[in-house]
């Protein structure tokens, strides 16, 4: 962002990303180099041509020397295992997830539970809740936010009163809240992020998606009232969990026939599981609701006998 419409700090460099990848967080210091959030498998060309820019902006030599991730849902750490190829940073990931990557369970970092693609990747080091870290030669602290993921962080820098929220903090809501769709808890501890974040001196919020934004109120406020309507039927969340499961996928491979989409509500155990929990629907069935209401949204089109992602 060469004209820094956000004020940011000098090192800081936010790259905008498309919903299928999480923006980065380039965080360029004196002794070293540090990304937070890598985007989606499918856009690590892109990624990595978008890193090799910035870098090659400086007079003196830089490299990429760490990666945080804030979570590891495959839109936000997908790009770590090619950036690792390339640079050979090391990449600190949330404490509660080490063992995880260690064994290269699937199931239990969710990508098999939602049908998506993440490339293994080598974790060197992790973050807990409290942990202080310098980044781009800024002090900055990680804070747990748990709700749309359990072991989510947020990084809080109180000199620049800098806020880099992943999806815990949108302009216009928050990330889906994961745990409620199998039963757990999760409303809960999404307002208890929240209320962490009303707490904080914020300026500017660096959010998962989505542009940057310094009118922290207004967002919280949209945020709690989100909440409550979710809150007040967890249906709503479940329905919020299809379609954006659907739409991701959308994203990912642009067209999808429509024949196949029935067999996704069974074969995604994420998308059975809001059926079986909340929906009690056949899988036709369940398809055809997902599908219409990504039509009425402007979210898709059908073209044929293809679902087309629009937008």
């Amino acid at each position: 962002m060469g004209s820094n419409p956000y004020q940011l700090p000098p090192g800081v460099h936010v790259l905008e990303r498309g919903w299928l990848s999480s923006n980065n967080v380039l965080l360029l210091g004196r002794e070293d180099t540090a990304l937070v959030d890598s985007g989606y498998v499918t856009h690590a060309v892109q990624t990595l041509a978008l890193i090799e820019h910035v870098l090659q902006q400086h007079a003196r030599p830089l490299t990429l020397d760490r990666v945080i991730n804030t979570h590891l849902h495959a839109d936000h750490c997908g790009g770590n295992a090619a950036l690792q190829a390339r640079y050979g940073c090391r990449i600190s990931i949330p404490a509660a997830e080490v063992d995880k990557v260690a064994h290269w369970d699937q199931t239990a970092l969710s990508y098999y539970a939602t049908g998506q693609q993440c490339p293994r990747f080598r974790c060197d080091d992790s973050v807990r809740d409290g942990d202080s870290l310098m980044l781009g030669d800024l002090r900055w602290q990680a804070l747990a936010a748990p709700g749309h993921d359990p072991h989510s962080l947020l990084l809080y820098c109180p000199q620049e009163r800098l806020l880099i929220s992943a999806d815990a903090l949108w302009q216009n809501g928050f990330g889906v809240i994961f745990p409620e769709l199998a039963g757990e808890s999760g409303f809960t501890e999404t307002r208890a992020t929240l209320d962490l974040i009303a707490g904080l001196d914020v300026r500017l919020v660096i959010p998962g998606h989505g542009a940057p934004f310094c009118d922290v109120r207004t967002a919280l406020s949209t945020a709690y009232a989100r909440l409550d309507y979710l809150e007040a039927d967890p249906l709503r969340n479940a329905q919020n969990g299809v379609k954006v499961l659907l739409k991701f996928l959308l994203l990912e491979r642009q067209s999808i026939a429509l024949m196949a989409i029935p067999a996704m509500m069974t074969d995604i155990p994420w998308l059975a599981l809001c059926n079986q929990r909340y929906f009690q629907l056949s899988e036709q069935a369940l398809a055809n609701w997902a599908v219409a209401q990504l039509i009425k949204a402007g979210a898709a089109a059908c073209e044929g006998d293809q679902l087309v992602n629009v937008g």
